[in-house]
């Protein structure tokens, strides 16, 4: 792999990138990345597929964890990641061997650079906590695992598409550095890859419940897309957006790992109800955090929903309790999306006056709680606490 100038990505995480340049050359797929949380101006070079897959460890004191910047102090992630490091090992290698493509070189380039970008394999890490957590002593769980994070890459590279997004955890998205035509087919091969692998596990139910998330999911990225600019929407339709788009794979994902370990039905049940409310309330967070977050933290910038004219929980709170003039505004900056300068500020300020950020924040705090409470039937463990701590941490980034 040649790489040119690529001085660009030295810049802040809102800088534009311009001619970024990427040939790949051969097998090896060589890939110029800013190390996460390495410092400002920081620039590393990973040499190969399987050895970047195999980098992602935390090295310094702020790392990035789906988005999110956190102290490396072993919170609840860093403590789950730990007990599942030989699984997320055999995780790595089989999706750099799996993402890879003789034929297309461009499939590897494209899904490496959104991997890369700084995700930690929440939602894999799920599976193989649930699987182990019943018992499980065989393989598959890995496969499932791979399964689950080709999926929420597909739909990554598809929502930028649909979204027009510029930039996702800090970096320029594929869409922008390549084309929609190339993230959108590297998307349908993931797709492909994931149901490849489901089968290998010969589990009829797991290719039930997998298949069904993705089907779950296409309807919630839909029904947001029919929604997105419509300000009567309620927070119901809301939250079926949010059950589909985010929840439908965390439940997934959890509900595989108990049903490949053999669970009884109500461990089976009590694992997809826990992966449906952390996804629920997980989804709730980041949606606060857009309206308060730093955009080092997010990897986008404060206020993007708003530009992007996206009803999210806090606006569409504050729109159910405005007054006339106030729906107007609302109507022309996020309906038609008519925005000047000075509205992200007034928008705020409802928002203030309604305390529908204070309102969202309790939505996320009580989804949580289910998310929690959900575990009880499943039997005492390590892992069952880690579990219980993720849960929590999810809303410690509002608390």
């Amino acid at each position: 792999m040649l790489i040119g100038n690529h001085n660009a990505a030295r810049k802040q995480a809102d800088a534009t990138f311009q001619n970024t340049h990427i040939y790949v050359k051969d097998k090896g797929l060589y890939i110029f990345a800013t190390k996460e949380c390495a410092g400002e101006g920081y620039d590393g070079r990973i040499s190969g597929t399987n050895k970047f897959f195999h980098s992602l460890k935390i090295e310094a004191e702020l790392c990035n964890v789906e988005g999110v910047y956190m102290s490396k102090n072993h919170g609840p992630f860093e403590r789950l990641q730990d007990v599942l490091s030989d699984d997320m090992s055999a995780v790595n290698t089989l999706i750099s061997t799996r993402m890879s493509s003789e034929n297309a070189p461009r499939i590897p380039e494209v899904t490496a650079h959104l991997v890369e970008a700084g995700g930690k394999r929440l939602r894999p890490m799920l599976t193989l906590a649930a699987a182990r957590m019943c018992g499980y002593d065989g393989d598959d769980h890995v496969k499932l695992a791979a399964t689950v994070e080709f999926i929420h890459t597909a739909t990554l590279l598809h929502d930028d598409v649909v979204d027009e997004s510029g930039q996702r955890r800090g970096r320029p998205t594929a869409n922008l550095l390549w084309d929609n035509k190339s993230s959108v087919l590297v998307g349908d091969f993931l797709f492909a890859r994931s149901f490849q692998l489901m089968i290998e596990t010969g589990s009829l139910r797991v290719l039930d419940i997998l298949a069904n998330a993705s089907a779950v999911i296409a309807e919630g990225e839909v029904l947001q897309l029919t929604a997105a600019q419509n300000i009567e929407t309620t927070e119901e339709i809301y939250l079926q957006v949010v059950r589909g788009k985010t929840a439908a794979l965390f439940a997934a994902a959890c509900e595989v790992g108990g049903v490949i370990a053999g669970a009884p039905e109500d461990q089976v049940d009590a694992l997809r109800g826990y992966g449906d409310a952390l996804g629920v309330s997980f989804q709730i967070v980041d949606d606060l955090l857009d309206y308060g977050g730093a955009s080092s933290a997010l990897g986008k910038n404060t206020g993007d929903d708003f530009r992007e004219g996206k009803l999210t929980l806090p606006v569409i709170m504050a729109i159910s309790q405005g007054d006339s003039n106030e729906r107007t505004f609302w109507a022309r900056t996020i309906g038609k999306r008519q925005q000047q300068d000075g509205d992200l500020e007034h928008a705020l300020e409802l928002m203030a006056k309604h305390r529908t950020l204070e309102a969202t924040k309790v939505r996320a705090l009580s989804w949580a709680n289910v998310a929690r409470k959900s575990l009880a039937p499943l039997p005492d463990s390590p892992l069952k606490t880690h579990l219980d701590e993720l849960a929590e941490f999810v809303v410690s980034r509002i608390t």
